[in-house]
């Protein structure tokens, strides 16, 4: 009996043992490669954090940080789209001591000579999906952009399936000169040859992304072009608006080839029954570029494997001809300032957005 009671005991403590042999080895493979084993702090910086794009961002990358257990301090900092005020949390991030730092360079070269300052301090420097000059190991550690050529070749492929004999296009994109609109023009041009006719001033006609001058412009566009086959559009959500203008002229919505976004999502949803050429292609709008460049700047600065990829390329996400790799998607039980083709759930997407 004495001896049964012993072997139980012992047979449960293997048991024991085994289980926590298992949950370490679950907890290492749960762990990313990216993610080293040293310790270290890290700081993700905005130069303009005040809408929901950028708020599902930030989101996403402090998602990402939570998955690496050696970083044990986290911080964040909006400039506010202000650049003096960019540069001085650059600067003051860094004196607090944090070892690795991601910034969002809004300004651009603006904020070069304070990026440059950390990276030669000793610290572990991430500018991303923004050109800010200089080069990686003189003026900071990494440079993660995103591959908006991508997106254009993206564009113009699907452009070639649904209008395969030529067509008219407008092109919207930013402020002028922008260098995302720009890229997405040279991949546009790549797949599409003379028969597609941009009926836009060159290169593209100039929103701001901003949602009532795109209207403005739009309203140009319709009084100025007879034909309208295809918008191209590189801020999708920008745009739902400004789209009515056609079914005011008596006209269908045409075919659009953009990014995502709930609230455009649910107006094609909507309106597409009614607009028969409203046919809709979109690419992930983006924020998954913060994720590269956070794994990038953890496994630098913990000594981590770096991830094999050193530029974003938003994948296409949703077709309404095609359905693949998706239909086109709507939760219109959520805000419709967030993006479905994030990685960061829908529902905490809301909540980062503070609806």
């Amino acid at each position: 009996m004495k001896y049964t009671c012993i072997a139980k005991r012992l047979s449960f403590s293997v048991a024991v043992a085994a289980m926590a042999l298992g949950s370490a080895n679950l907890a290492r493979a749960e762990t990313p490669s990216w993610c080293g084993p040293k310790k270290a702090t890290l700081a993700l910086l905005d130069g303009y954090g005040g809408n929901s794009w950028r708020q599902v961002t930030t989101a996403s990358g402090k998602q990402t940080v939570e998955l690496c257990p050696s970083i044990t301090k986290y911080e964040y900092a909006d400039g506010q789209g202000d650049t003096q005020k960019s540069i001085s949390d650059i600067k003051s991030i860094a004196a607090k001591g944090i070892d690795a730092l991601v910034v969002f360079g809004d300004a651009g070269p603006a904020v070069l000579p304070a990026i440059t300052s950390v990276y030669k301090s000793g610290k572990i420097i991430v500018p991303y999906r923004v050109a800010v000059g200089g080069k990686e190991g003189k003026n900071y550690s990494k440079f993660v952009g995103a591959s908006f050529e991508n997106d254009g070749e993206n564009w113009g492929k699907w452009i070639k399936s649904v209008l395969p004999k030529g067509g008219n296009l407008l092109f919207l994109s930013g402020p002028a000169g922008n260098s995302q609109g720009l890229d997405e023009l040279k991949g546009l041009k790549k797949v599409l040859g003379p028969e597609y006719v941009f009926v836009n001033p060159a290169p593209f006609d100039v929103t701001n992304w901003d949602p009532a001058l795109t209207q403005k412009v739009l309203t140009a566009e319709i009084a100025k072009n007879a034909k309208i086959d295809v918008i191209v559009s590189d801020f999708g959500p920008s745009l739902v608006g400004a789209l009515p203008l056609f079914t005011k002229q008596g006209k269908s919505i045409p075919a659009l080839a953009t990014s995502d976004g709930n609230s455009l999502g649910c107006f094609w949803k909507a309106n597409q029954a009614s607009n028969p050429d409203f046919k809709l292609f979109t690419v992930a709008t983006g924020n998954d570029n913060v994720r590269l460049a956070v794994q990038w700047a953890v496994a630098l600065a913990t000594g981590g494997t770096p991830p094999k990829d050193e530029v974003f390329k938003a994948p296409v996400f949703e077709d309404s001809v095609s359905g693949k790799p998706s239909a086109v998607q709507c939760r219109d039980d959520l805000p419709g300032a967030i993006y479905l083709s994030s990685e960061l759930k829908a529902d905490d997407q809301a909540k980062a957005v503070g609806k």
